[in-house]
C-alpha cells in the first residue's frame, strides 16, 4: 500500500467520523428542543377562562336593561315559563314615582303583552289583548289615587316573589304553549318620612298571570326578542288556584 493510498483512507475515515459527530450533535439539539417545549393541549379541549357575569354570558337576555333607571323591572328574553312568570308578577308592582309617571310605567308594561292565539282572527286577537291591558290597568295594578299619594311622599314599591308557582290549566289552549302561574308577592313600600329620612312597610298579595311561550308570541318591536319567547297574555284581578 502506498503512502497516498493510506492517507486517502485515513481522510475517508475521519470524514465519516466527523459526519457521525455532526449528526449526533444535530440529534442532541433536536431532542433538547423537543424536551424544552410545553406539553401540547389535546384537541377538543380549551384552557380555563376567568368567570364572566351573567350579562356577559347571556348578552341580550332582557328586552331593555335601561328601564331600571326609571324604577322598572326589565322584561326577560326567555322560553322558560317559570323565569318569565316570576318576572311578570314582580314587574306588575315594581316602580319608583320619583323616576317615572304612572302612565309611562303602564305603557311600558303594555309592551310585555302578546295577542291571545286561542282567537282565530287577528282582529279578535287584538281586541282580546287590548281588553286584557284595560283589565290590568283598572283592576290589577296600584290605583291612580294611591300612586298619587305615594308620589307626594317620593315613594317607590318593590315586589318580590315569595312562594313557588302554582299552575292552572289554560282553557281551550290546544297548543299547550300557554300557562297560568300564581304566586305570593311581598310588596315593599318606601316613603319619605318628611324629615329627610324614609319609612318602609310591607304588604302581602297573591297574583296570577297567563303567559304564552311558543311560536305564536309576538316579540317587542326593535328588540332582541323573537317569536317563541315568553310574553304576557293576561293578568287576573283575582288569583287562580289549581
Amino acid at each position: 500500500m502506498t503512502t497516498n493510498q493510506t492517507s486517502g483512507r485515513r481522510g475517508l475515515v475521519w470524514a465519516i467520523v466527523g459526519g457521525l459527530v455532526l449528526i449526533a450533535g444535530i440529534v442532541a439539539i433536536v431532542v433538547s428542543s423537543l424536551l424544552g417545549q410545553p406539553a401540547p393541549v389535546p384537541t377538543g379541549t380549551s384552557q380555563p377562562t376567568a368567570p364572566t357575569s351573567t350579562a356577559e354570558q347571556l348578552p341580550g337576555d332582557v328586552v331593555d336593561a335601561s328601564v331600571v333607571n326609571q324604577g322598572w323591572l326589565p322584561e326577560p328574553i326567555t322560553t322558560d315559563r317559570e323565569v318569565y312568570i316570576g318576572a311578570a308578577l314582580e314587574a306588575a308592582a315594581t316602580f319608583d314615582t320619583t323616576e317615572s309617571a304612572r302612565e309611562e310605567w303602564l305603557d311600558y308594561l303594555d309592551s310585555w303583552f302578546t295577542p291571545d292565539t286561542r282567537y282565530l282572527s287577528e282582529a279578535d286577537q287584538q281586541a282580546a289583548m287590548e281588553a286584557s291591558q284595560v283589565e290590568f290597568r283598572t283592576g290589577v295594578v296600584l290605583p291612580e289615587e294611591e300612586w298619587d299619594s305615594l308620589a307626594n311622599e317620593q315613594g317607590r314599591v318593590t315586589a318580590t316573589k315569595t312562594s313557588d308557582l302554582a299552575y292552572v290549566p289554560v282553557t281551550d289552549d290546544t297548543s299547550g304553549d300557554m300557562s297560568i302561574g300564581t304566586s305570593d308577592l311581598t310588596l315593599t313600600f318606601t316613603r319619605s318620612d318628611g324629615s329627610g329620612g324614609e319609612t318602609a312597610y310591607e304588604e302581602q298579595v297573591r297574583v296570577s298571570v297567563q303567559v304564552l311561550c311558543g311560536p305564536g308570541s309576538v316579540p317587542t318591536p326593535d328588540s332582541p326578542q323573537r317569536a317563541g319567547d315568553c310574553k304576557v297574555v293576561r293578568y287576573f284581578t283575582e288569583p287562580l288556584e289549581p
